[in-house]
């Protein structure tokens, strides 16, 4: 029965997805106008700090690092360092809606922050990514954005390091990004996030149907070495 409904519910989220494709997507008929991405949002190197982190259950302030974010882009927040920091600027703390990227390394993605945790920073390498005005973009467009083919290739382009990759604040402000209106953006954010639902959800399909067909197989085994 869990199965069955399972099904349903893949097949229900195919059929969104599929419906916003026809309904919306391809109702694309001009090219959005592109803007550099310092002229939508305000981008921070994370916090330095000098030594190892001294965790304390107590501390008044949360550190956002590497280990932090999730491979769908989300910043976890269930399992943040705490530590006790006297004297830290406003400016450092972070906000819901940040986005928070991956500078260096083989995956130098965006991260959003859907929570609001208090006073708590990002740690470096990391960055801040800040939307300076949402009614003229979505956080959760642009962190989409960030990951996609072409943003992507144009970092690559300006990474720097021979064995690590590293991305630098200033090849993040240079990026352009394509700005439809905010209602598309809306769509495509929904788009994006139907699409991953969907995708997880035909794994999950795919597990399970492996593992009914590998219990049937056994049964006839077994059988079989009963003399069924």
């Amino acid at each position: 029965m869990q199965e069955r409904h399972f099904c349903v519910d893949v097949l229900v989220v195919c059929v969104e997805f599929t419906t916003i494709c026809r309904n919306d997507i391809f109702e694309l008929q001009c090219v959005p106008m592109k803007i550099l991405l310092k002229e939508l949002a305000t981008v921070q190197v994370g916090y330095s700090f000098r030594s190892r982190l001294e965790v304390s259950e107590g501390g008044d302030v949360a550190v956002i690092q590497m280990k932090d974010l999730r491979d769908d882009n989300v910043v976890d927040c269930s399992d943040l360092a705490k530590i006790d920091m006297s004297g830290m600027k406003e400016h450092h703390f972070v906000r819901k809606g940040d986005l928070v990227f991956r500078s260096r390394g083989l995956v130098t993605t965006s991260a959003l922050l859907l929570e609001d945790v208090g006073r708590a920073v990002v740690a470096a390498p990391l960055l801040r990514i800040r939307v300076n005005d949402p009614d003229k973009v979505l956080s959760e467009y642009l962190s989409w954005y960030l990951n996609q083919r072409e943003a992507q290739v144009f970092l690559d382009s300006r990474a720097k390091g021979t064995f690590q990759k590293m991305i630098g604040k200033e090849a993040i402000d240079d990026l352009e990004v394509y700005l439809p209106s905010l209602e598309r953006q809306k769509h495509i954010v929904e788009l994006a996030g139907l699409s991953a639902r969907e995708k997880q959800m035909l794994h999950e399909l795919a597990e399970k149907r492996e593992q009914y067909i590998l219990a049937v197989l056994m049964r006839h085994v077994t059988a079989a070495g009963r003399g069924e």
